[in-house]
């Protein structure tokens, strides 16, 4: 009954807090049917402004951070969130009812990570007096970038296959080894070719140029004058137009709810394994301690409730919000929170306190 009170407590928390009571008074709105419309002009302005401003947090944290033990566990954080991504793509975006697109946004939304379960991890840290490293924030732009840059990739590579496929008409021919060399160098140009147009699109782009003036600058004065005081403002008016959205294409998932609901909930302890695993690895090699396995396990079970949404929704228009947002703030949050005592048992038992 205690675990039953605890779960209910932890969705209520979270159905309180300003971006999901934001994001369910858009479907509301939308589902009442107002009229309600933010410009689209405006609307792009308050995700540059996000992602310049997140950019900028995680350029800061890792000038400030020791670069030499950062570089083991953030090379570890960035492979994490590829591999996070790598496994939505060969399970949830292969289902049947699931668009790749939709699929694949999903994924590296789940890759991403979420600020705030992170914070929560570090509280219950502190209040048992489990010690981590100082950099740990700095770990955030590696998973975060790592798994947004690979689903947008892999999503708009599917697309463009899928595209070339139709345009061929389905016929079937015979390649000799010279056409096949021939069709790997259009692959590896069409590769190449998404990856360049992905880190020019407005959302990685303001992102990417926030991470590199926040290392190589020094705008702790804009940060904090500017940028810090707006943010959750706009976050607010963002989760708004996604709940609007979310809801008028709601529809769309009524078949395969149920998919994404079963990813909701086993994908944050799967992510958060998987980066136990490597936060592990990364004590034996390095002596990272404890407390930063942990973490580094939260974070990988975490999905991105601020960064990864405007990104998906910039870069990948085609894809549903109601799959994304739904499952990542709608559960994969929840339970990525629940499953904070479970990932400080399993480092007690492995390595100890």
């Amino acid at each position: 009954m205690d675990m039953i009170a605890e779960i209910l407590a932890t969705i209520v928390a979270q159905l309180q807090k300003p971006t999901l009571a934001f994001l369910m008074g858009g479907m509301l709105l939308a589902a009442m049917g107002s009229k309600l419309q933010v410009p689209d002009a405006v609307y792009k302005f308050i995700v540059m402004v996000l992602l310049l401003k997140i950019g900028l947090g995680a350029g800061i944290s890792v000038r400030e951070a020791d670069l030499i033990a950062l570089a083991v566990p953030a090379a570890g954080a960035a492979l994490i969130g590829v591999a996070i991504v790598v496994v939505g793509g060969q399970t949830l975006a292969k289902r049947k009812g699931v668009s790749a697109m939709d699929g694949m946004a999903t994924a590296g939304v789940f890759g991403a990570v979420s600020a705030s379960t992170l914070a929560a991890g570090m509280a219950m840290l502190d209040a048992e007096q489990i010690a981590y490293e100082g950099f740990i924030g700095a770990l955030y732009p590696f998973m975060d970038v790592a798994a947004l840059v690979t689903a947008i990739v892999l999503a708009r590579v599917q697309a463009q296959r899928a595209q070339a496929t139709q345009n061929a008409g389905g016929g079937t021919m015979t390649m000799g080894g010279g056409a096949r060399r021939s069709a790997g160098a259009v692959e590896k140009g069409l590769v190449q070719g998404i990856m360049l147009d992905t880190f020019r699109s407005p959302a990685i782009s303001a992102l990417v140029l926030g991470i590199a003036i926040g290392i190589l600058g020094r705008p702790e004065s804009v940060y904090a004058s500017f940028y810090e005081p707006l943010f959750r403002g706009l976050l607010s008016v963002l989760m708004l137009v996604m709940g609007m959205e979310a809801w008028a294409r709601l529809s769309e998932l009524r078949k395969v709810a149920h998919v994404y609901i079963f990813y909701g909930i086993a994908g944050p302890i799967l992510h958060g394994m998987i980066g136990f695993g490597v936060g592990l690895g990364a004590h034996y090699f390095t002596g990272f301690s404890a407390g930063g396995v942990v973490l580094l396990s939260i974070m990988s079970a975490s999905s991105s409730d601020i960064s990864g949404p405007p990104t998906m929704r910039a870069a990948l228009p085609e894809a549903n919000p109601s799959a994304y947002v739904g499952a990542s703030t709608g559960l994969g949050t929840p339970v990525a929170i629940l499953s904070i005592p479970l990932f400080m048992a399993l480092a007690d038992w492995a390595i100890g306190f």
